[in-house]
């Protein structure tokens, strides 16, 4: 377990003013965090001021930058070995921060694994289970929440990744692919999410989209084949599968067979080159 001493919270806070004095109170009592640090990310409100007066360390934008610049900004001003963070809408119980602090050492990254149940509507639930489905495929192992923003982590780890993480609402999908990918132990402990306080700044046509692409930015990084492989199969697949009907009904193969065929040859050869410049990124690392 990671003595609290050595973990730094970090809190992205935008216009949470509402829930920011309550969140941070709680987790003062909850442990002797190392520090306890929000990032008010250009807010309207008083979310600083009200921070500042319940015992945090703000650090202020000037503008709003996004989810995701705030928490680079909060890593960057940690101190502790550990960073656990928090979201500031007063969702992620603070009670449970030690059941993720108590998991940090063993694991490298710690995620709140929300129960479905606890999201806050269908189309949401129903748009996280499809990005955990497909990123489970594509890192090969079990996913149940890849866009929760409760999780902890060594924050030398995360340093490494920092500029791979978008100044927006991705950054928790970024440093659960990339942690997976680049073989860093990671694991999941179940919490039960609150309604948050005020409203979300998630809008699921919008971001949903977003996230897609962040995940297959990731995995196309550190295992390109998960992706290019598929797409070659299929096209070969098809391909054959058609110049075989072509040669039984028409006794020749069209040109639309060839290409298929040759377009699937190219596209693994092109997974195989990215499979090697990934594995090259590797070499060196301490």
């Amino acid at each position: 377990m990671a003595d609290p001493a050595s973990v730094s919270i970090v809190i992205p806070a935008y216009n949470e003013a509402g829930a920011i004095s309550d969140l941070v109170g709680a987790l003062n009592r909850a442990a002797p965090w190392r520090e306890i640090i929000v990032v008010d990310d250009g807010s309207a409100d008083d979310t600083g001021a009200r921070a500042s007066s319940a015992g945090a360390a703000v650090v202020r934008h000037p503008y709003n930058k996004g989810n995701g610049a705030a928490i680079k900004s909060g890593i960057r001003r940690a101190t502790g070995d550990f960073v656990l963070i928090v979201d500031g809408d007063g969702q992620h119980p603070p009670e449970d921060s030690l059941r993720l602090a108590s998991r940090l050492g063993e694991y490298d990254l710690v995620i709140g694994a929300r129960a479905e149940a606890t999201q806050a509507t269908q189309a949401r639930r129903s748009g996280n289970a499809a990005l955990n489905h497909l990123a489970s495929y594509l890192t090969g192992r079990p996913i149940p929440d890849l866009t929760s923003g409760f999780r902890g982590a060594r924050r030398a780890y995360l340093q490494e990744f920092l500029h791979l993480l978008p100044n927006g609402f991705s950054a928790p999908t970024t440093t659960t692919l990339a942690f997976i990918k680049a073989g860093y132990n990671v694991g999941f402990e179940p919490i039960e999410a609150r309604q948050r306080i005020g409203n979300s700044h998630i809008r699921l046509a919008r971001d949903g989209t977003k996230f897609l692409m962040i995940i297959f930015k990731i995995v196309t990084l550190y295992s390109p084949l998960r992706i290019f492989l598929p797409v070659s199969a299929a096209s070969f697949a098809l391909g054959a599968g058609y110049a075989l009907w072509t040669i039984a009904t028409q006794q020749h193969v069209t040109n639309s067979s060839v290409i298929l065929i040759m377009f699937a040859v190219i596209v693994f050869l092109v997974g195989l080159v990215s499979e090697q410049i990934s594995a090259l990124r590797f070499e060196g690392r301490q």
